[in-house]
Protein backbone atom coordinates (compact mmCIF):
# COMPACT_ATOMS: atom_id res chain seq x y z
CA UNK A 1 0.00 0.00 0.00
CA UNK A 2 1.25 3.54 -0.88
CA UNK A 3 -0.08 4.97 2.32
CA UNK A 4 2.12 8.55 2.97
CA UNK A 5 3.95 8.31 -0.02
CA UNK A 6 3.60 11.54 -2.53
CA UNK A 7 4.01 10.92 -5.99
CA UNK A 8 4.56 14.08 -8.71
CA UNK A 9 2.71 12.70 -11.76
CA UNK A 10 4.19 14.39 -14.55
CA UNK A 11 1.49 14.06 -17.93
CA UNK A 12 3.64 14.63 -21.02
CA UNK A 13 1.67 14.74 -24.63
CA UNK A 14 0.58 11.44 -25.88
CA UNK A 15 -3.40 10.45 -26.53
CA UNK A 16 -2.19 7.86 -23.52
CA UNK A 17 -2.71 11.00 -21.24
CA UNK A 18 -6.68 10.24 -21.22
CA UNK A 19 -6.24 7.28 -18.73
CA UNK A 20 -4.01 9.84 -16.16
CA UNK A 21 -7.58 10.14 -14.30
CA UNK A 22 -8.04 6.75 -13.73
CA UNK A 23 -4.33 6.52 -13.39
CA UNK A 24 -4.72 9.25 -10.36
CA UNK A 25 -7.95 7.50 -8.97
CA UNK A 26 -6.05 3.78 -8.39
CA UNK A 27 -2.88 5.30 -6.92
CA UNK A 28 -5.31 7.02 -4.46
CA UNK A 29 -7.12 4.29 -3.88
CA UNK A 30 -3.76 2.49 -2.77
CA UNK A 31 -3.28 5.81 0.07
CA UNK A 32 -0.92 8.08 -2.06
CA UNK A 33 -1.23 11.56 -2.31
CA UNK A 34 -1.15 12.68 -6.26
CA UNK A 35 -0.01 16.09 -7.48
CA UNK A 36 0.48 16.65 -11.49
CA UNK A 37 2.75 18.44 -13.58
CA UNK A 38 1.43 18.68 -17.41
CA UNK A 39 2.62 19.62 -20.71
CA UNK A 40 1.75 21.70 -23.15
CA UNK A 41 0.79 18.96 -24.97
CA UNK A 42 -0.66 16.75 -22.16
CA UNK A 43 -3.43 19.49 -22.13
CA UNK A 44 -4.62 18.64 -25.74
CA UNK A 45 -6.02 15.45 -24.51
CA UNK A 46 -6.64 15.58 -21.10
CA UNK A 47 -8.02 18.82 -19.30
CA UNK A 48 -6.03 20.22 -15.68
CA UNK A 49 -9.55 20.98 -14.28
CA UNK A 50 -10.03 17.45 -14.80
CA UNK A 51 -6.76 16.25 -13.26
CA UNK A 52 -7.23 18.54 -10.44
CA UNK A 53 -10.69 17.31 -9.72
CA UNK A 54 -9.50 13.84 -9.26
CA UNK A 55 -6.56 14.79 -7.46
CA UNK A 56 -8.04 17.32 -5.10
CA UNK A 57 -4.73 19.45 -5.92
CA UNK A 58 -3.49 22.24 -8.34
CA UNK A 59 -2.53 20.95 -11.34
CA UNK A 60 1.27 22.48 -12.27
CA UNK A 61 1.65 24.14 -16.06
CA UNK A 62 3.89 26.68 -16.10
CA UNK A 63 7.58 27.12 -15.50
CA UNK A 64 7.64 30.83 -15.27
CA UNK A 65 4.25 31.35 -13.42
CA UNK A 66 5.88 33.91 -10.39
CA UNK A 67 2.80 32.52 -8.55
CA UNK A 68 3.48 29.25 -8.60
CA UNK A 69 7.58 30.22 -8.08
CA UNK A 70 6.66 31.85 -4.78
CA UNK A 71 4.18 28.96 -3.75
CA UNK A 72 5.99 25.79 -5.04
CA UNK A 73 8.61 25.91 -7.50
CA UNK A 74 10.16 23.58 -9.30
CA UNK A 75 12.34 22.51 -6.40
CA UNK A 76 10.20 22.29 -3.91
CA UNK A 77 7.67 19.90 -6.64
CA UNK A 78 10.83 17.84 -7.12
CA UNK A 79 11.57 17.47 -3.38
CA UNK A 80 8.22 17.03 -2.01
CA UNK A 81 7.74 13.97 -3.27
CA UNK A 82 8.50 10.49 -2.42
CA UNK A 83 8.85 9.58 -6.41
CA UNK A 84 8.40 10.91 -9.98
CA UNK A 85 6.15 8.94 -12.14
CA UNK A 86 5.92 10.10 -16.06
CA UNK A 87 2.70 8.67 -17.92
CA UNK A 88 2.63 8.63 -20.45
CA UNK A 89 6.17 9.02 -21.22
CA UNK A 90 6.54 10.58 -24.64
CA UNK A 91 9.28 9.91 -26.85
CA UNK A 92 10.47 13.63 -26.46
CA UNK A 93 10.62 13.57 -22.73
CA UNK A 94 12.75 10.51 -22.65
CA UNK A 95 15.25 12.45 -24.88
CA UNK A 96 14.84 15.57 -23.26
CA UNK A 97 15.54 13.23 -20.04
CA UNK A 98 18.84 11.37 -21.75
CA UNK A 99 19.83 15.04 -22.97
CA UNK A 100 19.79 16.72 -19.69
CA UNK A 101 17.13 19.67 -20.60
CA UNK A 102 14.73 21.71 -19.42
CA UNK A 103 12.65 24.22 -21.29
CA UNK A 104 9.52 23.36 -19.62
CA UNK A 105 8.39 22.98 -16.13
CA UNK A 106 8.50 18.95 -16.61
CA UNK A 107 11.67 18.49 -17.34
CA UNK A 108 13.32 20.67 -15.20
CA UNK A 109 11.34 19.39 -12.77
CA UNK A 110 13.35 15.57 -13.82
CA UNK A 111 16.57 17.60 -14.21
CA UNK A 112 16.03 19.32 -10.81
CA UNK A 113 14.99 15.83 -8.56
CA UNK A 114 17.35 13.91 -6.33
CA UNK A 115 14.37 11.14 -5.96
CA UNK A 116 13.40 8.24 -7.76
CA UNK A 117 12.23 8.11 -11.47
CA UNK A 118 9.56 5.81 -12.96
CA UNK A 119 8.52 6.18 -16.56
CA UNK A 120 5.74 4.71 -18.31
CA UNK A 121 6.36 5.05 -21.81
CA UNK A 122 4.19 5.52 -24.78
CA UNK A 123 3.86 6.06 -28.07
CA UNK A 124 4.22 4.31 -31.49
CA UNK A 125 5.31 1.34 -32.21
CA UNK A 126 7.79 2.77 -35.04
CA UNK A 127 8.90 5.85 -32.43
CA UNK A 128 9.51 2.76 -29.77
CA UNK A 129 11.56 0.76 -32.08
CA UNK A 130 13.89 4.19 -33.23
CA UNK A 131 17.50 3.59 -32.36
CA UNK A 132 17.58 7.31 -31.07
CA UNK A 133 14.54 6.06 -28.77
CA UNK A 134 16.33 2.90 -27.79
CA UNK A 135 19.23 4.83 -26.90
CA UNK A 136 17.68 7.46 -25.30
CA UNK A 137 16.12 4.25 -23.00
CA UNK A 138 19.29 3.34 -22.48
CA UNK A 139 21.08 6.27 -21.46
CA UNK A 140 18.10 6.94 -19.03
CA UNK A 141 17.81 3.31 -17.22
CA UNK A 142 21.45 3.74 -16.92
CA UNK A 143 21.06 6.76 -14.47
CA UNK A 144 18.63 4.95 -12.43
CA UNK A 145 15.47 5.10 -14.46
CA UNK A 146 12.76 2.35 -13.75
CA UNK A 147 10.62 1.10 -16.93
CA UNK A 148 6.94 0.53 -16.28
CA UNK A 149 5.91 -1.30 -19.92
CA UNK A 150 5.16 -0.24 -22.61
CA UNK A 151 3.39 -3.38 -23.89
CA UNK A 152 2.36 -4.43 -26.83
CA UNK A 153 -1.18 -3.92 -28.35
CA UNK A 154 -3.18 -1.61 -31.30
CA UNK A 155 -2.31 1.63 -31.07
CA UNK A 156 -4.54 5.11 -31.33
CA UNK A 157 -2.96 5.61 -34.99
CA UNK A 158 -4.57 2.02 -36.16
CA UNK A 159 -0.92 0.25 -36.43
CA UNK A 160 -0.39 -2.84 -33.69
CA UNK A 161 3.00 -3.43 -31.71
CA UNK A 162 5.25 -2.34 -28.67
CA UNK A 163 4.51 0.95 -27.57
CA UNK A 164 1.25 0.85 -26.05
CA UNK A 165 1.27 2.16 -22.25
CA UNK A 166 0.57 -0.05 -19.59
CA UNK A 167 -2.50 -0.09 -17.98
CA UNK A 168 -3.25 2.20 -15.23
CA UNK A 169 -3.73 -0.48 -12.60
CA UNK A 170 -0.72 -1.95 -13.66
CA UNK A 171 0.82 0.93 -13.53
CA UNK A 172 -0.25 1.49 -9.76
CA UNK A 173 0.78 -1.54 -9.30
CA UNK A 174 4.80 -1.76 -10.54
CA UNK A 175 4.48 1.95 -8.02
CA UNK A 176 2.99 -0.19 -5.22
CA UNK A 177 5.75 -2.71 -5.55
CA UNK A 178 8.45 0.03 -5.89
CA UNK A 179 7.81 0.77 -2.60
CA UNK A 180 7.80 -2.90 -1.27
CA UNK A 181 10.46 -2.91 1.84
CA UNK A 182 9.48 -5.81 2.54
CA UNK A 183 11.35 -8.71 -0.12
CA UNK A 184 10.56 -12.14 0.43
CA UNK A 185 12.44 -13.68 -1.46
CA UNK A 186 15.81 -11.55 -0.72
CA UNK A 187 18.47 -14.49 -0.83
CA UNK A 188 16.18 -16.71 -3.09
CA UNK A 189 17.59 -17.73 -6.04
CA UNK A 190 15.23 -18.25 -9.29
CA UNK A 191 15.32 -19.74 -13.43
CA UNK A 192 12.14 -18.63 -15.24
CA UNK A 193 12.05 -19.76 -19.10
CA UNK A 194 9.50 -17.28 -21.26
CA UNK A 195 8.66 -17.04 -25.12
CA UNK A 196 8.53 -19.48 -28.00
CA UNK A 197 11.32 -21.32 -28.91
CA UNK A 198 12.52 -21.49 -32.55
CA UNK A 199 13.55 -24.98 -34.44
CA UNK A 200 15.31 -24.69 -37.87
CA UNK A 201 14.04 -26.15 -40.92
CA UNK A 202 16.35 -24.34 -43.11
CA UNK A 203 18.30 -20.77 -42.32
CA UNK A 204 15.20 -19.11 -42.51
CA UNK A 205 12.32 -21.33 -41.69
CA UNK A 206 11.68 -22.97 -38.36
CA UNK A 207 9.05 -24.50 -36.35
CA UNK A 208 7.57 -22.37 -33.45
CA UNK A 209 4.22 -21.40 -32.03
CA UNK A 210 2.32 -18.24 -30.99
CA UNK A 211 3.68 -17.47 -27.88
CA UNK A 212 4.67 -13.50 -26.85
CA UNK A 213 6.43 -14.39 -23.64
CA UNK A 214 4.36 -11.71 -21.98
CA UNK A 215 3.28 -13.87 -18.96
CA UNK A 216 6.90 -15.36 -18.48
CA UNK A 217 8.87 -12.00 -18.91
CA UNK A 218 5.91 -10.44 -15.98
CA UNK A 219 6.37 -13.32 -13.88
CA UNK A 220 10.38 -12.70 -14.01
CA UNK A 221 9.36 -9.49 -12.94
CA UNK A 222 7.68 -10.19 -10.02
CA UNK A 223 10.08 -12.13 -9.11
CA UNK A 224 12.46 -9.67 -8.58
CA UNK A 225 10.77 -7.02 -7.46
CA UNK A 226 10.04 -9.66 -4.54
CA UNK A 227 13.86 -9.78 -3.83
CA UNK A 228 14.54 -12.47 -6.10
CA UNK A 229 18.09 -13.24 -7.59
CA UNK A 230 16.34 -13.77 -11.28
CA UNK A 231 17.51 -15.40 -14.55
CA UNK A 232 15.33 -15.36 -17.13
CA UNK A 233 15.91 -18.23 -20.04
CA UNK A 234 13.82 -16.68 -23.20
CA UNK A 235 13.33 -17.40 -26.76
CA UNK A 236 12.86 -14.98 -29.02
CA UNK A 237 10.43 -11.96 -28.37
CA UNK A 238 9.11 -8.57 -28.99
CA UNK A 239 9.62 -7.86 -25.29
CA UNK A 240 11.78 -5.37 -23.38
CA UNK A 241 13.74 -7.04 -20.75
CA UNK A 242 12.45 -7.17 -17.79
CA UNK A 243 13.88 -4.84 -14.75
CA UNK A 244 16.36 -6.21 -12.41
CA UNK A 245 16.82 -9.52 -14.25
CA UNK A 246 18.91 -11.03 -16.06
CA UNK A 247 18.37 -12.28 -19.35
CA UNK A 248 19.65 -15.63 -21.06
CA UNK A 249 18.67 -15.84 -24.93
CA UNK A 250 18.23 -18.66 -26.33
CA UNK A 251 16.43 -19.96 -29.60
CA UNK A 252 15.56 -24.15 -29.72
CA UNK A 253 14.55 -26.52 -26.92
CA UNK A 254 17.73 -28.16 -26.23
CA UNK A 255 19.74 -24.86 -25.52
CA UNK A 256 17.11 -23.76 -23.52
CA UNK A 257 17.42 -27.26 -21.33
CA UNK A 258 21.12 -26.78 -21.65
CA UNK A 259 20.78 -23.50 -20.13
CA UNK A 260 18.56 -24.08 -17.06
CA UNK A 261 20.73 -27.01 -16.42
CA UNK A 262 22.96 -24.52 -16.37
CA UNK A 263 22.06 -22.32 -14.08
CA UNK A 264 21.00 -24.83 -11.38
CA UNK A 265 23.47 -24.17 -9.62
CA UNK A 266 25.35 -20.72 -9.68
CA UNK A 267 28.85 -19.94 -7.84
CA UNK A 268 27.59 -22.84 -5.08
CA UNK A 269 24.03 -21.35 -4.87
CA UNK A 270 21.37 -23.75 -5.99
CA UNK A 271 18.20 -22.02 -7.36
CA UNK A 272 15.24 -22.20 -4.89
CA UNK A 273 12.11 -22.37 -7.96
CA UNK A 274 12.23 -22.62 -11.37
CA UNK A 275 8.73 -21.45 -13.17
CA UNK A 276 8.67 -23.11 -16.83
CA UNK A 277 6.18 -20.55 -18.34
CA UNK A 278 7.51 -21.23 -22.28
CA UNK A 279 5.84 -22.35 -24.91
CA UNK A 280 8.28 -25.57 -25.76
CA UNK A 281 8.29 -26.79 -29.37
CA UNK A 282 7.21 -30.57 -29.14
CA UNK A 283 9.38 -31.02 -31.95
CA UNK A 284 12.97 -30.40 -34.04
CA UNK A 285 13.83 -31.22 -37.16
CA UNK A 286 16.38 -34.18 -37.23
CA UNK A 287 18.09 -32.89 -40.25
CA UNK A 288 17.80 -29.37 -41.40
CA UNK A 289 19.38 -27.99 -44.45
CA UNK A 290 22.45 -25.76 -44.29
CA UNK A 291 21.16 -23.65 -47.27
CA UNK A 292 17.87 -22.65 -48.01
CA UNK A 293 15.48 -25.02 -49.60
CA UNK A 294 13.91 -24.32 -52.87
CA UNK A 295 9.98 -24.81 -54.17
CA UNK A 296 9.90 -26.31 -57.32
CA UNK A 297 6.55 -26.79 -58.70
CA UNK A 298 5.45 -30.14 -59.59
CA UNK A 299 7.47 -31.66 -57.04
CA UNK A 300 7.15 -33.57 -53.73
CA UNK A 301 7.30 -31.28 -50.48
CA UNK A 302 10.89 -31.33 -48.76
CA UNK A 303 10.84 -34.59 -46.70
CA UNK A 304 11.03 -33.59 -43.19
CA UNK A 305 11.95 -36.27 -40.09
CA UNK A 306 10.76 -35.01 -36.88
CA UNK A 307 12.83 -35.58 -33.38
CA UNK A 308 10.82 -35.66 -29.71
CA UNK A 309 12.22 -32.28 -27.87
CA UNK A 310 13.42 -32.74 -24.50
CA UNK A 311 11.04 -31.98 -22.17
CA UNK A 312 12.49 -29.31 -19.92
CA UNK A 313 9.78 -29.39 -17.16
CA UNK A 314 10.12 -33.09 -16.57
CA UNK A 315 14.17 -32.92 -16.68
CA UNK A 316 14.17 -30.06 -13.69
CA UNK A 317 11.81 -32.03 -12.21
CA UNK A 318 13.26 -35.67 -11.97
CA UNK A 319 16.65 -34.26 -10.80
CA UNK A 320 18.10 -35.85 -7.96
CA UNK A 321 21.19 -32.86 -7.70
CA UNK A 322 20.43 -29.68 -7.57
CA UNK A 323 16.65 -29.69 -7.82
CA UNK A 324 14.76 -26.57 -7.17
CA UNK A 325 12.81 -26.79 -4.00
CA UNK A 326 9.59 -25.56 -6.23
CA UNK A 327 9.36 -26.65 -9.82
CA UNK A 328 6.18 -25.03 -11.55
CA UNK A 329 5.21 -25.72 -14.92
CA UNK A 330 2.46 -24.21 -17.04
CA UNK A 331 -0.47 -26.05 -18.61
CA UNK A 332 -1.78 -24.11 -22.03
CA UNK A 333 -5.09 -26.21 -22.59
CA UNK A 334 -7.86 -25.97 -25.72
CA UNK A 335 -10.20 -28.14 -23.49
CA UNK A 336 -10.70 -30.48 -20.21
CA UNK A 337 -8.38 -27.04 -18.72
CA UNK A 338 -8.00 -29.22 -14.60
CA UNK A 339 -8.43 -32.43 -15.78
CA UNK A 340 -5.72 -32.29 -18.33
CA UNK A 341 -3.02 -29.99 -16.19
CA UNK A 342 -3.75 -32.52 -13.15
CA UNK A 343 -2.24 -35.19 -15.23
CA UNK A 344 0.37 -33.15 -16.10
CA UNK A 345 1.36 -32.48 -12.33
CA UNK A 346 1.50 -36.32 -11.95
CA UNK A 347 3.57 -36.84 -15.34
CA UNK A 348 5.77 -34.62 -14.78
CA UNK A 349 6.52 -34.91 -11.61
CA UNK A 350 6.55 -31.08 -10.88
CA UNK A 351 5.59 -29.43 -7.91
CA UNK A 352 2.71 -26.89 -9.23
CA UNK A 353 0.87 -26.99 -12.39
CA UNK A 354 -0.55 -22.94 -13.87
CA UNK A 355 -3.15 -24.56 -16.42
CA UNK A 356 -5.06 -21.44 -18.56
CA UNK A 357 -7.17 -21.52 -21.96
CA UNK A 358 -5.33 -20.88 -25.13
CA UNK A 359 -8.46 -21.12 -27.29
CA UNK A 360 -8.48 -18.70 -29.87
CA UNK A 361 -11.43 -16.92 -28.93
CA UNK A 362 -9.41 -16.20 -24.55
CA UNK A 363 -6.96 -14.62 -26.84
CA UNK A 364 -4.53 -15.56 -24.30
CA UNK A 365 -1.62 -16.11 -26.63
CA UNK A 366 -0.25 -12.25 -27.46
CA UNK A 367 -3.06 -11.10 -25.26
CA UNK A 368 -2.59 -9.01 -21.87
CA UNK A 369 -4.94 -11.16 -20.01
CA UNK A 370 -5.09 -14.66 -18.77
CA UNK A 371 -7.00 -16.84 -16.32
CA UNK A 372 -5.29 -19.55 -14.80
CA UNK A 373 -5.97 -22.49 -12.68
CA UNK A 374 -3.24 -23.49 -9.80
CA UNK A 375 -2.75 -27.20 -9.85
CA UNK A 376 -1.12 -28.78 -6.65
CA UNK A 377 -1.11 -32.27 -5.37
CA UNK A 378 -4.08 -30.63 -2.74
CA UNK A 379 -6.61 -29.53 -5.66
CA UNK A 380 -7.18 -27.18 -8.25
CA UNK A 381 -7.82 -23.25 -7.08
CA UNK A 382 -9.20 -21.07 -10.28
CA UNK A 383 -8.26 -17.55 -10.00
CA UNK A 384 -10.30 -14.73 -11.50
CA UNK A 385 -9.71 -13.70 -15.06
CA UNK A 386 -7.02 -10.79 -14.48
CA UNK A 387 -3.79 -8.89 -16.66
CA UNK A 388 -1.05 -11.18 -16.42
CA UNK A 389 0.84 -9.00 -14.59
CA UNK A 390 -1.66 -9.52 -12.04
CA UNK A 391 -1.57 -13.29 -12.50
CA UNK A 392 2.56 -12.95 -12.25
CA UNK A 393 2.15 -11.12 -8.60
CA UNK A 394 -0.27 -13.60 -7.27
CA UNK A 395 1.64 -16.28 -7.98
CA UNK A 396 5.00 -15.01 -6.72
CA UNK A 397 3.22 -14.29 -3.44
CA UNK A 398 2.04 -18.37 -3.49
CA UNK A 399 5.92 -18.35 -4.45
CA UNK A 400 6.98 -16.77 -1.21
CA UNK A 401 4.37 -18.20 1.04
CA UNK A 402 5.79 -21.75 -0.26
CA UNK A 403 9.11 -20.33 0.24
CA UNK A 404 8.88 -19.24 3.59
CA UNK A 405 7.13 -21.72 5.19
CA UNK A 406 9.54 -24.40 3.78
CA UNK A 407 12.36 -22.43 5.31
CA UNK A 408 10.82 -22.20 8.69
CA UNK A 409 9.52 -25.86 9.00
Amino acid sequence: MLFGKSILLIVTAGIAAYKCPELVRRLRELGATVRCVMTDGAKEFVTPLTLSAVSEDKVYEDLFSLTDEQEMGHIQLSRDADVLLVAPASANTLAKMAGGQADNLAATVLLATDKPVLVAPAMNVRMWEHKATQANLKTITSRGVDLIGPVEGEMACGEYGMGRMSEPADIAAAVDSFFNTVKPLTGKRAIVTSGPTLEPIDPVRFISNRSSGKQGHAIAEALASFGADVTLVSGPTKLPDPFGVTMVYIESARDMLSACKELLCTDGRPADVAVCVAAVSDWYVADPSEEKLKKTCGEAPFPMTLRENPDILAALSALEENRPALVIGFAAETENIVGNAQAKLLRKGCDWIIANDVSPETKTFGGDDNTVHLITPAGANQWPAMSKSAVAKKLTTCIASALTSELKA
